[in-house]
């Protein structure tokens, strides 16, 4: 996340540096997102292959797994986090600021 420690109150900006500032903020919340995603699909990857691993004689085993669930959750989550983030700066870009 962006360091706003020396930044000027919302206030004290002008309207077009506030926009911008709002508008990284967003892109940067949008990627730590996708990289959690990203994340959370190798670890559903990882969990899969471990599984599909077929080692000789292993027919007759079978692994039940109870964290893709909550892999599968999370990432629906996220998704739906990111979409309303880039919702919110499309609002923003269309309210006539660069963003």
């Amino acid at each position: 996340m962006l360091n706003f420690a020396g930044t000027l109150p919302l206030g004290a900006m002008p309207e077009t540096d506030r926009h911008q500032l709002i508008a990284a903020d967003l892109r940067a919340l949008i990627t730590r997102i996708e990289s959690s995603m990203r994340l959370i699909d190798a670890a559903m990857m990882e969990t899969g292959s471990l599984e599909t691993g077929d080692p000789a004689g292993s027919a007759d085993i079978f692994v039940l797994d109870d964290v893709t669930p909550r892999y599968a959750t999370a990432s629906a989550a996220l998704n739906a986090c990111r979409a309303g983030l880039g919702h919110a700066l499309q609002c923003l870009s269309e309210s006539g600021s660069p963003a």
